[in-house]
């Protein structure tokens, strides 16, 4: 909470001694929802210097600002063009119409069916998809349907699922997966494999949710040893105060190694990260784990996240790792990163699975009030923005490069579509890459990694259908 204050009061001076301070009124009416848009970029945008249109003295006078806002015939036009290179730097800056929505997105409250989905190309098609349920959340409408992670289906509503009509068919409130087998006629040969309906129809209805992230947690014991294993689907507020238990449950077993699976983690609040490195570890409180390099205006809040040994007045259960093991895909983002990347100036990090997304950068919320907090918000609509507007580093000023963040060495493993396992099993790939590994066994690591590839080519998933999932790292 003390970040979030010294933000406001800090935006709320800038605010009122800003370019335009003796602006008419009515130019602020005639497009006041574009004028919010890009005094709140003016001010906290993390590219600002590199974005001409928001330089400090762009306009000469508050007619030619009022003929540049009028320019646009919506809050999405001006705020698209004042992005950095959307394509390579600044992929994550958001602008929403519904800030309500987005508010209960990140508590982890959203409007789904249970079941997340990837897409592949079908096998000898250059325009069919077919979908694999990758999780299912527990006591959805797909979870007591009986969806499985592993089910594959190629059609909805009995319509093939194609490139073209993927976005269509699976946008719907409401719809019907018609489940599918993978055949490959009998022979070695996968020119002649094909997806091919098995019967089975679940109908799927969307209803509202909240996600508890932290999704199965399990004690092992490997070569004599006890393995914690963990699964953390979103760095949501408060949901430290649940880790911290689980450690506990840790701490009471003995955990001596640690697998924490950030497969499908998209990120969160760096609060919550900072304390979740410290129950990992716990030998390093009081130093640096993430540092936050705002934009020439904001270089006031620069900040320093460290170690801690409390959550409030809540003792932290802290393992003392000097080692741990993580699971990521290209779908691990933001905080996850940043908790890779932090861990790994202190501790050894041993990364399986796939290249993370790429995103370093902290990200907020701003409303159109006079200091851009969520008090006062203008009631006559409910745009908000979430730009990038700070740096995450680690305390070797090491940031996740754009390129997402690569495996260790001899763990690249991409989950495989019809070989996906269950999730907390002993048996499930990419947990048992790490298992195999504790074991010191390099034959088991290989014989996982030599399992075949028979569906390929990764087009989208239902990460993509969610409106505001690429926000991502939240600076608290």
């Amino acid at each position: 909470m003390k970040r979030i204050k010294a933000l406001v009061i800090l935006l709320a001076a800038l605010v009122l001694t800003g370019c335009f301070e003796d602006r008419d009124d009515n130019i602020v009416q005639s497009s006041s929802i574009n004028d919010f848009v890009w005094k709140a970029m003016n001010l906290v945008y993390l590219y600002k210097s590199d974005i001409p249109n928001l330089a400090d003295d762009r306009f000469a006078s508050d007619a030619e600002y009022a003929e540049y806002l009028d320019g646009f015939a919506s809050p999405e036009g001006i705020f698209e063009s004042l992005i950095f290179q959307r394509e390579t730097v600044d992929r994550f800056s958001i602008i929403v119409d519904d800030y309500i929505a987005l508010e209960q997105r990140q508590q982890g409250i959203f409007k789904t069916n249970g079941m997340e989905f990837a897409l592949y190309g079908a096998p000898n098609s250059s325009t069919d998809l077919v979908g694999v349920v990758r999780l299912v959340l527990p006591n959805s409408e797909a979870d007591t349907k009986g969806v499985k992670r592993g089910d594959l289906f190629a059609q909805v509503d009995g319509t093939t699922i194609t490139r073209s009509n993927a976005g269509s068919l699976l946008n719907q409130d409401s719809y019907t997966i018609n489940l599918s087998s993978y055949n490959d006629n009998g022979t070695p040969e996968n020119t002649d494999d094909s997806i091919t309906p098995n019967g089975t129809d679940i109908a799927l209805d969307k209803f509202q949710y909240t996600e508890n992230p932290i999704f199965r947690n399990e004690v092992f014991q490997v070569g004599g040893e006890n393995v914690g294993y963990l699964m953390y689907n979103g760095f949501t507020a408060g949901s430290d105060v649940g880790l911290n238990d689980v450690f506990a449950d840790f701490n009471s077993n003995n955990v001596q190694h640690l697998v924490l699976d950030l497969r499908y983690n998209p990120g969160g609040r760096v609060d919550v990260t900072t304390h979740l490195a410290s129950m990992i570890t716990g030998q390093f409180t009081g130093q640096v784990f993430e540092k936050l390099i705002y934009n020439e205006n904001l270089q006031e809040l620069n900040f320093d996240y460290l170690f801690a040994n409390s959550i409030g007045d809540m003792s932290i259960n802290s393992l003392g790792l000097n080692k741990i093991y993580v699971l990521t895909t290209d779908r691990s983002a933001s905080a996850s990163e940043g908790l890779i990347n932090g861990l790994a100036a202190y501790i050894e990090v041993v990364q399986i699975g796939t290249e993370t997304t790429g995103k370093t950068q902290a990200s907020r919320v701003f409303y159109d009030s006079a200091d851009l907090g969520r008090q006062g918000a203008n009631p006559a609509h409910t745009y908000a923005i979430q730009p990038l507007i700070a740096n995450g580093i680690n305390k070797d000023l090491v940031a996740v490069p754009g390129t997402g963040l690569p495996p260790s060495i001899g763990f690249e493993y991409e989950e495989r579509p019809l070989n996906l396992g269950v999730l907390g099993d002993i048996n499930e790939p990419m947990l048992a890459l790490a298992l195999a590994d504790i074991e010191n066994s390099t034959a088991k690591r290989n014989i996982i990694k030599e399992q075949p590839q028979l569906i390929t080519n990764k087009t989208m998933d239902s990460f993509d259908f969610l409106p505001f999932e690429k926000g991502g790292m939240i600076a608290d």
